[in-house]
């Protein structure tokens, strides 16, 4: 008997090694697959910072373009007052043209461009022909009075001018 305990104790020691060496094995497969996680996990965090990145960027302009639709509506309703004004200015409006200028001088810090229109060349993208008259011809139809005034709202046209065209 005294030869078995020997036995045993080896076996007992080659058993306890195994294990121990099993353990280490599984700590090391723990640790990959942790590792694994955390990459994972680290990849999932940047697309969201990028997706809220781009969440934010598209919310932005999105109020922009609100903001600037609000602004050019607003415009286009004071399109008829400035109206009112160039027609009582023309009738003899004495001291509107300080009140007129006022309000253009706000408009035009806001975007809006008056199109000056007489003695240009007719533009079908800016002016809307309402009348014709002869001329010589020579260089092509010319605006030779302007109806109604046409008007630009940061850079694009909210109303063509009404124009009389002459040639």
């Amino acid at each position: 008997m005294s030869d078995q305990e020997p036995q045993v104790d080896v076996e007992a020691a080659t058993d306890a090694s195994v294990q121990e060496a099993e353990a280490a094995v599984q700590g090391d497969i723990d640790v990959a697959r942790i590792a694994a996680e955390r990459d994972d996990y680290l990849q999932a965090l940047k697309r969201l910072q990028a997706d809220f990145e781009n969440y934010k960027k598209r919310i932005i302009k999105q109020q922009t373009e609100h903001l600037e639709r609000a602004a050019e509506g607003l415009v286009e309703k004071l399109l008829p007052v400035l109206d009112t004004f160039d027609l009582a200015i023309a009738h003899g409006g004495d001291g509107l043209e300080q009140v007129q200028g006022q309000l253009m001088a706000a408009l035009e810090k806001e975007g809006l461009e008056r199109l000056d229109a007489v003695g240009k060349p007719f533009d079908p993208n800016e002016h809307e022909a309402v009348a014709h008259e002869e001329g010589d011809g020579d260089d092509g139809p010319v605006v030779s009075e302007v109806m109604r005034t046409g008007y630009r709202f940061k850079g694009k046209l909210l109303r063509p001018a009404m124009v009389k065209v002459k040639g």
